[in-house]
């Protein structure tokens, strides 16, 4: 059984950064594309960014694009979501996600991890 494993949300002012983590057992991110999710409270579920199987190919929401940066250590079996400028609208819960194929934006992942608490005051 294959598991995700979010860390790295936290409180932080506006305008602060929070680096979360992803991490699975294994060469488990080289085989499939991943994004990252995130569901503010009363609200649905919305894509954030995902990258390649490769690595070569990331996938930004208009709301993060040029302040969230996707990243991945193979030797660490870890994908990263390095988040900047935060902002208020940016409280979330963030779930890291994986599917054997291509990245979608849809939500149509195969796995998820438990998700991490993410607080931006203003």
């Amino acid at each position: 059984q294959v598991q995700l494993v979010e860390s790295g949300g936290g409180l932080v002012q506006a305008g602060g950064s929070l680096r979360l983590s992803c991490a699975a057992s294994g060469r488990f991110f080289s085989y499939h594309a991943t994004g990252w999710f995130r569901q503010a409270p009363g609200k649905e579920r919305e894509f954030v960014v995902a990258i390649s199987r490769s690595g070569e190919d990331t996938y930004y929401a208009d709301s993060v694009k040029g302040r969230f940066t996707i990243s991945r250590d193979d030797a660490k079996n870890t994908v990263y979501l390095q988040m900047n400028n935060l902002k208020p609208e940016d409280t979330a819960v963030y779930y890291c996600a994986a599917r054997s194929g291509r990245f979608r934006a849809d939500g149509d992942y195969d796995y998820w991890g438990q998700g991490t608490q993410v607080t931006v005051s203003s």
